[in-house]
């Protein structure tokens, strides 16, 4: 089986070449980041992932997390100690606040970090993931009090954090959420209730854990407007922000899953347990959202390092495996030859590949904004950077995840009946990948997010800013990159075509837009990968030599297989995206 390698060569890539990053996403404080501190930091991120966490990867997955006494969580062997390691290189407090004893790194550095660290181990990297998630809601929501309070230990890795918004009768729909939080005369709650499906809901690797948990006040309104949300330490913080006595909350099961075994996905019980007001009253669904969306642009992220890890090891195994002849003689070599010389094999890897590097282009440009969004200097840039932002979080979330799913199962097939044992590892990727397309919001809701919400609500107005910039940049190339440009205008064109096409239908039947969510999310998808694709090839065609950098005559060749074998599905998804939908949504479907 075949290790993890960092794909750092490709990062730099997208980090320095295409996105600028040390001349547009300048660190906390507005100190520009050289070249060289972003490689450093790429080549250290990418030690760790391949070194430390990597061969805790399988271990990890065989042994899962157990539960040896109630209440208590044993994480696989290894995996504190590496925690451990992660802390004491700085690595939790990369993107943090310098306030807070951070180092104010970009999102998009740290994101780039993360796709590395989730390839190599997701069940692992899903704790310290989470944990700056919680740090981003608190830092938006939180009171001078309590940003000074919980924001350091989070930064330094010495106290975790969740996200507890699940119960077991209530899912998506967080209206129907019972968890009650009464009002105390010291000014905490009395916080009851279940949450299930919590990551890193306990463990031991942390002194402590901050839940941030969504419930009701007693006279909250109904529904979603009467939501609020608490900071519910598993200890109770001492005056001088030490560690007091245990909360009155425990776990009470893990959940027995699919995939990522080494993280520990809990139900959690509070009973009575004393927590703190976050944010404003009966506003908690909208501080939530902070931490949501910042988790859905991660676990995007964290789809692409799964993809990246099971196509590493499907390359590696085609080159090694000989079975068949090649189809010409002068690639022939002996009584068999590698798979890789197969026209079918070298579909599935290319596959892999175009989606891994052009997905992994899209996320960091996205994170890219969310800098711009909160560091930018120009109010106009910011506003702008928020609108394409909104639009791009459901298609890094559930265009990268539904590609995962489809990428570590074509890996899979690459090793054929091997693929399905576990010694090779690839197929625990396709497990580890499964829960992505569920987590944050399933994909469904995604979809319906960006068409609902993101283009039916502003009558296509983001979605044009989005689609005028891909045609700017096709418009503006020249005869070198027709191949590229003209195509790329095509499926611009075609967009907005089924964005026309959708506001018309939604205005007439309620259903329509549920009916084509999930298609025209795939369209919109594949309208940024196309755009990426043709940016790299740019890049790579003004930049590639004969006795050059290998990696632009790849990025042109796999830019090609893109456009010639996988955008093409947007004209299937624009036929389905133009068919009534009438006869299956609005009818009685008592003959299922």
């Amino acid at each position: 089986m075949s290790g993890y390698i960092a794909p750092v060569r490709d990062l730099r890539f997208v980090l320095h070449e295409l996105l600028e990053v040390s001349a547009t996403s300048p660190a906390d404080g507005g100190e520009a980041l050289d070249r060289e501190t972003i490689d450093q930091i790429l080549d250290a991120a990418g030690s760790f992932a391949s070194e430390v966490i990597a061969p805790l990867n399988g271990s990890g997955d065989r042994e899962g997390c157990r539960m040896p006494a109630p209440g208590v969580v044993q994480t696989p062997a290894g995996f504190r100690e590496a925690y451990d390691r992660f802390c004491a290189g700085g690595w939790t407090a990369l993107a943090c606040d310098p306030a807070h004893g951070g180092q104010g790194m970009p999102s998009v550095l740290d994101n780039a970090l993360y796709e590395m660290f989730c390839g190599a181990n997701m069940g692992w990297a899903a704790y310290p993931g989470m944990s700056h998630a919680a740090y981003t809601c608190i830092a938006s929501n939180g009171d001078a009090e309590q940003q000074a309070l919980y924001l350091p230990r989070i930064a330094s890795g010495e106290w975790a954090g969740t996200m507890c918004l699940t119960e077991p009768h209530a899912g998506t729909d967080l209206g129907l959420l019972r968890t009650r939080a009464q009002p105390r005369a010291d000014g905490s709650y009395a916080v009851t209730g279940t949450k299930i499906f919590i990551s890193g809901g306990e463990q031991d690797l942390t002194d402590n854990i901050v839940h941030l948990v969504l419930a009701r006040l007693p006279d909250a309104p109904p529904g979603v407007k009467g939501i609020s949300l608490f900071i519910v330490p598993k200890f109770l913080p001492t005056a001088a922000g030490g560690i007091g006595e245990r909360n009155a909350l425990a776990c009470g099961s893990i959940e027995r899953k699919m995939g990522i075994h080494g993280n520990a996905t809990c139900t959690m019980n509070f009973d009575g347990a004393t927590g703190w007001l976050l944010g404003e009253a009966n506003r908690g669904l909208a501080a939530m959202f902070v931490m949501m969306n910042h988790a859905r642009i991660v676990v995007g992220v964290n789809a692409i390092g799964l993809m990246e890890a099971a196509c590493q090891k499907a390359l590696g195994y085609a080159r090694d495996r000989t079975q068949g002849r090649a189809p010409t003689l002068a690639a022939r070599s002996g009584p068999a030859d590698p798979i890789l010389a197969h026209a079918d094999v070298r579909r599935m890897l290319l596959t892999q590949k175009a989606y891994v590097e052009g997905t992994r282009a899209f996320a960091l440009w996205a994170s890219q904004l969310a800098d711009v969004q909160h560091r930018g200097a120009d109010p106009k840039e910011r506003e702008r950077a928020a609108t394409l932002l909104a639009l791009a979080t459901p298609i890094v979330k559930a265009f990268s995840s539904e590609l995962a799913v489809e990428c570590t199962s074509m890996a899979m097939q690459v090793f054929g009946g091997h693929g399905f044992i576990a010694d090779n590892g690839v197929e625990q990727h396709l497990r580890d990948a499964r829960i992505i397309p569920l987590y944050e919001g399933a994909n469904g809701i995604q979809a319906m997010d960006l068409l609902g919400r993101k283009v039916l609500a502003d009558g296509g107005a983001g979605l044009g800013l989005f689609l005028e910039a891909v045609e700017q940049f096709a418009q503006a190339q020249g005869d070198g990159l027709r191949e590229f440009a003209e195509p790329l205008s095509d499926v611009v064109a075609l967009a907005r075509r089924a964005a026309r096409d959708q506001i018309e239908r939604a205005g007439a039947d309620p259903n329509a837009a549920g009916a084509a969510a999930m298609p025209f999310l795939r369209l919109i998808g594949h309208v940024a990968l196309a755009w990426m694709w043709a940016r790299m090839a740019a890049l790579a065609r003004a930049r590639q030599s004969p006795d050059g950098d290998p990696i632009y005559r790849a990025k042109l060749a796999t830019a090609r297989f893109y456009f010639e074998r996988l955008l093409p599905e947007t004209q299937s998804l624009a036929v389905v995206l133009g068919a009534d939908a009438s006869a299956w949504t609005g009818a009685d479907l008592d003959w299922l």
